[in-house]
């Protein structure tokens, strides 16, 4: 295992802050509860978690080569057919996740993070780094996580203390 590197460790502090906010958000959440959503056009708080679980594993373990090949699956539940999952299975995703991430921005270098993956962006091959993933992952956190938010208090929840 790599040296845990302590400036990049520093760098993405916050990020962990946030995780800990999702987990608290997350788990007094009912199935009942899990299936609100903001508006009929759009993704129920499920739904919301479900995708920001899996994007986190597709881009760190599928794209950037991070953690063990056993976390895979979890990059699949947000498609079509899978399982649902409990509200105490959610909070596993987002532990494990976040573990993978966790993971990684403490072992990779600067050097590391330069190096370039090509995968598929939008049906095209597209060649980034992990320095990109990083940046993509935590904006998709936080993207998704204002949706959860406010989905959240909109029907009278605890939202995501920030």
């Amino acid at each position: 295992m790599a040296e845990t590197n302590p400036t990049l460790t520093t760098v993405y502090d916050g990020w962990e802050v946030y995780q800990g906010h999702l987990l608290t958000a997350v788990k007094p959440l009912t199935a009942d509860q899990l299936n609100l959503r903001a508006a009929p056009e759009l993704r129920t708080i499920y739904a919301l978690l479900a995708h920001l679980i899996a994007v986190r594993v597709r881009w760190f373990h599928n794209a950037a080569g991070a953690g063990s090949p056993d976390i895979a699956p979890i990059g699949e539940w947000d498609r079509a057919n899978q399982p649902i999952k409990t509200t105490a299975e959610l909070v596993t995703g987002l532990e494990t996740s976040w573990r993978l991430i966790k993971d990684a921005v403490t072992t990779w270098t600067p050097d590391d993070l330069q190096v370039p993956y090509t995968v598929k962006w939008h049906g095209e091959d597209e060649t980034l780094t992990r320095q990109w993933i990083v940046w993509h992952v935590i904006e998709h956190d936080l993207h998704h996580g204002g949706e959860l938010s406010f989905s959240l208090g909109m029907h009278g929840l605890h939202a995501i203390d920030l």
